[in-house]
């Protein structure tokens, strides 16, 4: 074998000593190729990214579907970006270097080199790339290993080869295969920057790579593979995580749960993953450059899908600096003042304009995250300048409408959406027929957000699946098939079709109903009550269709309602139990029943037990409904679900709302009501009281004690009646004393009451 210092020395030295085995140096050029392929390391030609959302021809930003034009316009793109990319002539690599890199590539294969050998090999191979980068980085082959000599190297050979190809790097970046070399290279900047020694010369790297960008943005902007490099760079300088998927393209179904109030929006905790230091003063100069450009360029970037890629990302990176906030958002709208002032900070003679944008597919995406990132007094102007009376024919588009909801789900205050509920408001049944239901389903979640316009969104959307001479059973099934019923040639000759796939959009709109009051949705509550038995079936077997069921369970509809509709599965739970989605339906359905309707629940589970058990839904239900103590000593089953039922009323009788106090003889109380005073504290010791008593351990029990229960009484499954009351009583005394300190009132229901008013 050779010596480290051989395997070391650089290509102009290499000659005079063994760098490796003959029998290496004569291998083919082609079993190298093949061996890559093997490996994984063919790239695709359409530019996907693991790091950012992949881009299908047909799919735009959010992953929606575009039309025809959109198609052509993408086609366009391309060929503007081929011939940007033709201007500069790439020379091919010379054989002495491909062979150099082909030896270097079998080298750290062989997993001989270790770490410190690794490090100096990558340097001293960077350093012999020096005034080639450009064909190197760009060779599809050798790029592979191009990639890996930047990851292994130290930072100053990395900062020195990215200084030496700088006057290239937008030629690289916007290359199929150097776009992978760059974001490499970006990366490992990354994670250099975990070494505060290393700040300063990543800096003056930096800031020569951004000085090289921002000569000419636009074409790196518009390349389907500059614009990953760019957007990587921008969250280099602003300091976060390069992969983190909040501040690149959102998928589409991580935006529709945050419209719906289903999930958080990821920068409500402003908890986003930072490095340790960013470059604040770059990105500055970065976000400036990028839009120091013509009229023409911005007409340019506004209708580009790319472009909107990096805009939408470098938009995101500012939120929390509204002044340059509010800079970059009037320039992207077309705006051209230099002063702007408060409540004249959009001139009207670009309103039309941006009406007739927002139909544009890339500017339609880059909209939404404007609406969503824009400081309050930009947004109050955007909503009443350009919005306005615009909404029903925005609300119409194919694109326009998804701005739309992105309005409404961003809307501040009620005043706004008494300006939306007057234009939209009664158009509820035309916006179903034209298959825009997700705009009915914003304003939906926006009126519980905002506590205004609830019942009569209810009103509105069973009026237009239900006309007034129409029984109300209707209701429901008509939304859980909204296109095939709005489709539907004779509305009045409709009926329920089995073996179709629920609609989306209609039972997430279902769900959001089933959260308001109980007295806005009784139209609601009927429809789905009085299901035929094996509608109720299709309905749990369907995945969204199951979650509207868990919706009503978790309403707050009377108990007697929902053991109603709990009572038409009978027979199907060991069946549903068995599907991912269906398992989560039954524990629910389990939750919601008295105790003979949970005994048959478990009863039909123990038949399938043994089955269950080797799915990945089934021992977490097998084991919250308690089946293997059903199966051999249903008696003790019976009492653990007595003395649960027991504990909750006890719970709920101190610290629910009035309803969970009226609702105490309803049976087993469900969820936590909807406005009880404390609900994460209500459900944390539900979970408690749940784990205590499942694992035999007296509730409350070991609360602020280290001592140990009986062994006797963990054996026997039993504990003292004394002891339990004793602890609920003191969590009672601890969770008044609590609310006291905070100056809340000493009645959960009364503090409720309060708040409302």
């Amino acid at each position: 074998m050779v010596s480290v210092g051989s395997k070391a020395l650089p290509l102009r030295r290499r000659r005079t000593c063994n760098f490796v085995e003959d029998s290496l140096m004569g291998e083919d050029n082609q079993s190298y190729i093949q061996g890559k392929r093997k490996k994984g390391m063919n790239r695709k030609a359409s530019g996907e990214r693991h790091g950012f959302d992949g881009y299908n021809s047909n799919k735009n930003a959010s992953g929606k579907m575009s039309d025809g034009s959109m198609k052509a316009r993408k086609s366009s793109e391309h060929q503007n970006t081929s011939v940007s990319q033709t201007t500069h002539v790439r020379k091919q690599v010379d054989p002495e270097m491909a062979k150099y890199f082909l030896e270097i590539a079998n080298l750290f294969e062989s997993s001989e080199v270790d770490l410190e050998e690794r490090s100096v090999i990558c340097g001293n191979a960077l350093e012999e790339t020096r005034g080639k980068e450009l064909e190197v980085a760009t060779d599809y082959i050798i790029s592979h290993t191009l990639q890996t000599l930047l990851e292994g190297c130290d930072v100053d050979h990395l900062c020195g080869f990215l200084r030496s190809c700088a006057k290239d790097f937008p030629y690289i970046a916007m290359d199929r295969s150097g776009s992978h070399v760059a974001e490499t290279a970006i990366k490992s900047l990354a994670k250099h920057l975990q070494d505060n020694d290393a700040y300063s010369v990543i800096e003056e790297t930096l800031t020569i790579l951004c000085k090289v960008v921002v000569a000419n943005p636009v074409d790196l902007m518009r390349c389907s593979y500059g614009s990953h490099v760019l957007r990587s760079l921008l969250c280099l300088c602003k300091g976060v995580t390069i992969d983190s998927t909040e501040f690149h393209v959102t998928k589409s179904s991580t935006v529709l749960a945050e419209r719906l109030n289903f999930k958080a929006s990821q920068r409500d905790g402003n908890d986003s993953p930072q490095l340790q230091q960013g470059f604040p003063d770059l990105l500055k100069f970065l976000m400036s450059g990028m839009l120091n450009c013509t009229r023409k360029d911005i007409m340019t970037l506004q209708v580009d899908q790319f472009s909107s890629f990096v805009l939408q990302t470098a938009l995101k990176l500012l939120v929390g600096n509204d002044e340059e906030l509010l800079h970059v958002i009037l320039i992207l709208l077309g705006c051209t003042k230099k002063d702007f002032v408060e409540g004249n900070f959009i001139e009207m003679a670009v309103v039309r304009d941006v009406v007739d944008l927002v139909k544009e597919t890339a500017f339609s995406h880059l909209m939404e995250v404007i609406l969503e990132v824009a400081p309050e007094i930009l947004y109050n102007e955007i909503f009443t300048k350009i919005f306005k009376n615009s909404l029903f024919e925005l609300s119409s588009h194919h694109c326009g409408n998804f701005v739309v909801q992105s309005l409404i789900s961003h809307a501040r205050h009620q005043d706004q959406m008494d300006l939306i509920w007057e234009e939209l408001g009664p158009k509820f049944k035309d916006l179903l027929e034209m298959g825009r239901s997700g705009v009915i389903a914003s304003l939906i979640a926006a009126s519980q957000r905002l506590h205004c316009y609830e019942q009569k969104c209810c009103q509105a959307l069973a009026a237009a699946a239900c006309s007034v001479d129409e029984a109300p059973k209707f209701i429901v099934p008509r939304i859980l098939f909204l296109d095939n019923y709005f489709r539907s040639e004779n509305k009045s000759l409709w009926t329920w079709t089995s073996g179709l796939k629920m609609h989306v959009m209609g039972s997430l709109i279902l769900q959001a109903v089933f959260r308001y009051k109980s007295e806005y949705i009784q139209p609601y509550i009927l429809s789905i009550t009085i299901m035929e038995a094996d509608h109720v079936l299709e309905v749990a077997k369907d995945a969204g269709g199951a979650r509207v069921i868990e919706a009503f369970l978790s309403s707050d509809a009377s108990a007697k309602l929902k053991r109603r509709l709990v009572a038409k599965l009978r027979g199907h739970f060991g069946e549903l139990s068995m599907q991912s989605s269906g398992s989560y339906t039954v524990e629910k359905c389990f939750t919601a029943s008295n105790m003979s309707l949970r005994e048959a629940i478990v009863s039909e589970l123990v038949t399938v037990q043994s089955e269950l058990s080797k799915t990945k839904q089934g021992p977490h239900l097998l084991r919250k409904l308690d089946v293997d103590r059903f199966s051999s000593r249903p008696d003790q089953w019976r009492s653990k679900q007595t003395s649960k039922q027991s504990t909750y009323k006890e719970f709920y009788t101190t610290f629910g709302s009035s309803e969970a106090k009226s609702s105490k003889n309803d049976g087993f109380l469900v969820d936590t009501p909807k406005n009880s005073s404390h609900p994460k504290d209500l459900k944390e010791m539900r979970k408690e009281i749940d784990h205590h008593l499942s694992s035999s351990v007296p509730f409350l029990s070991m609360s602020g004690s280290k001592r140990k229960p009986k062994k006797a009484d963990q054996r026997s499954g039993k504990y003292p009646k004394n002891s339990v009351d004793d602890d609920i009583t003191k969590a009672k005394k601890k969770k008044l004393d609590k609310k006291k300190g905070h100056g809340g009132s000493e009645n959960a229901g009364a503090a409720v009451k309060k708040q409302k008013t």
